[in-house]
């Protein structure tokens, strides 16, 4: 069931475009048609997910600014549809709502893109400030997309923000990837930023002026992807009223770029395996192959490897696409490269929003953005500050700023720093890491290593003959005791232990220990 409510007489806002309210249960949606109406908005209802991702795929899609959207739902539910946004390249402000306020929740979708949530039953007021941020940000994010189109322009590894060491060996890898033609696979988690390593390929190689064409093969229909990717003739299935060249074809004399690989169909990787390999292509319907001449860079989050084990890829294609693979770190990995990003990020919206230009950002609230493990890695960074920068009240950003993050990293950073970091020049210095990085003493006992103690008993202070033991024994002792009470969670080790992870590794490194397992390597000691 989906309609539209056009405010049944009453006077309107100033807007943008309508509500999509997406809610299984009636009563639930009666409710919110009558407050967004009343907020002055016109209501668009949908009574599932399903039908939800209906209206977003639908020709009304540009009505939406912004989607108030249930969770818990029989079939789609809330976090399938976040998923299915993300995989659509759809970035409407989505608020959800549940009622269900547990942590995890929200965390989860919060990871999935979500803008806000609520929890039901949500107060008008609380209701009509969430719409109201989420429709500020999606204006100043449509202005945003404009001013990044007017730029325009080829992207080289220049114009990477990263000063990381565990970037460099990308940075040198992709740079001579670029001066060959052969096959690419870069492999990483969702967000860390495949696609601008494979735009900067391109944008440094000599077919840097030939067509740079994405297909995102998790987001094609499986009965599509064939016709998507190598084309069709007209009348060659239902619904098929004109011919279509397809990607390959597209992106002749250039580079094709496949994103999220892993996913395609099995019977679809037996006729990308011949494209690869003959360099041509079978158009469905068509009655020839057609050659085209393309540089082929693929991309995946997922471990094709296994993939290949448990039968969903096949091996003869993954050692085709595998002949030069570039691994991109997690951003977990690469924390010093936070403040030049979020400095960058900043930028990024002062030309969209001038009235509202920011002087910097806080040291307390680097420090949480340092601190926070980015399970959504460079793109969940981007939202956030992009987010933070717009709804800032003052002209720095500070930890209040950033409340679903401070509220994860609360207890293990400092909050109290009162620096603040210009956002134009040179990027900030870091935030406090490493040996500054102090565990806060007067957080609960929950987050001190000291919870280690009902489970493994006191440290042993003296040795067998009475004498205090030396430091580094009883350091060597916790550091193994943590590695195996949060089983190898090295992100969770480092917090509890009230260090950087940068400086957890090079302990390990010191004392033999095998990150993988915890075990002391005795070659190495």
């Amino acid at each position: 069931m989906i309609h539209g409510d056009f405010g049944r007489g009453q006077a309107k806002t100033v807007m943008t475009g309508s509500i999509l309210i997406v809610d299984d249960d009636p009563v639930q949606r009666r409710l919110l048609e009558a407050a967004v109406t009343r907020f002055g908005h016109t209501a668009i209802v949908a009574d599932g997910g399903a039908a939800g991702l209906e209206v977003l795929d639908g020709p009304g899609a540009r009505d939406v600014s912004v989607v108030i959207l249930d969770l818990v739902m029989p079939g789609l539910d809330g976090i399938g549809v976040l998923k299915a946004m993300r995989e659509r390249d759809i970035s409407v402000p989505v608020i959800v709502q549940t009622a269900q306020g547990g942590i995890e929740t929200v965390v989860s979708a919060m990871r999935h893109g979500a803008f806000d949530f609520v929890v039901k039953p949500a107060s008008p007021d609380r209701l009509q400030a969430s719409i109201s941020n989420a429709l500020k940000v999606e204006a100043v994010e449509g202005e945003v997309k404009r001013t990044s189109r007017k730029r325009g322009g080829l992207l080289t590894f220049r114009d990477m923000i990263t000063h990381s060491p565990a970037m460099d060996r990308v940075i040198r890898l992709g740079q001579k990837a670029a001066a060959s033609h052969i096959p690419i696979l870069i492999e990483g988690e969702s967000g860390v930023g495949k696609e601008l390593v494979a735009r900067a390929i391109q944008g440094s190689g000599d077919r840097r002026s030939k067509p740079f064409v994405t297909v995102n093969c998790g987001a094609i229909p499986d009965n599509l992807v064939e016709s998507i990717l190598f084309g069709h003739e007209k009348g060659s299935f239902t619904g098929a009223t004109d011919k279509h060249t397809g990607k390959f074809v597209e992106a002749h004399s250039g580079t094709l770029f496949l994103d999220e690989i892993g996913d395609l169909p099995l019977d679809v990787q037996v006729k990308l395996l011949r494209a690869v390999q003959e360099g041509e292509v079978d158009p469905v319907g068509g009655r020839s192959t057609v050659k085209v001449d393309i540089r082929l860079i693929s991309a995946t989050h997922r471990n094709l490897l296994q993939q290949v084990k448990d039968g969903k890829f096949r091996e003869d294609l993954f050692y085709r696409l595998n002949v030069y693979p570039i691994f991109v770190p997690p951003l977990r990995d690469r924390r010093d490269d936070i403040p030049h990003l979020v400095t960058h990020f900043m930028e990024k919206v002062a030309p969209a929003d001038p009235r509202h230009r920011l002087k910097g950002i806080s040291a307390a609230a680097l420090a949480v953005l340092q601190a926070y493990d980015w399970p959504g890695n460079i793109r969940q960074l981007e939202n956030a500050v992009f987010r933070a920068s717009v709804l800032c009240e003052g002209d720095v950003l500070t930890a209040d700023d950033f409340p679903q993050i401070r509220a994860q990293v609360e207890g293990t950073v400092n909050l109290e720093a009162d620096d603040t970091f210009e956002a134009s020049g040179a990027a900030p210095p870091l935030a406090p890491r490493d040996e500054d990085f102090v565990p806060d003493e007067t957080a609960p006992a929950a987050v001190q290593p000291a919870e280690l103690q009902p489970r493994f008993g006191t440290l042993r202070a003296l040795d067998e003959r009475g004498n205090v033991r030396a430091l580094a024994d009883v350091e060597l002792e916790m550091i193994k005791l943590a590695i195996d009470h949060y089983n190898g969670q090295m992100s969770e080790v480092a917090r509890r232990l009230g260090i950087g992870r940068s400086t957890l590794y090079r302990k390990l490194k010191e004392y033999g220990i095998d990150p993988e397992t915890g075990r002391v390597d005795r070659l190495a000691s």
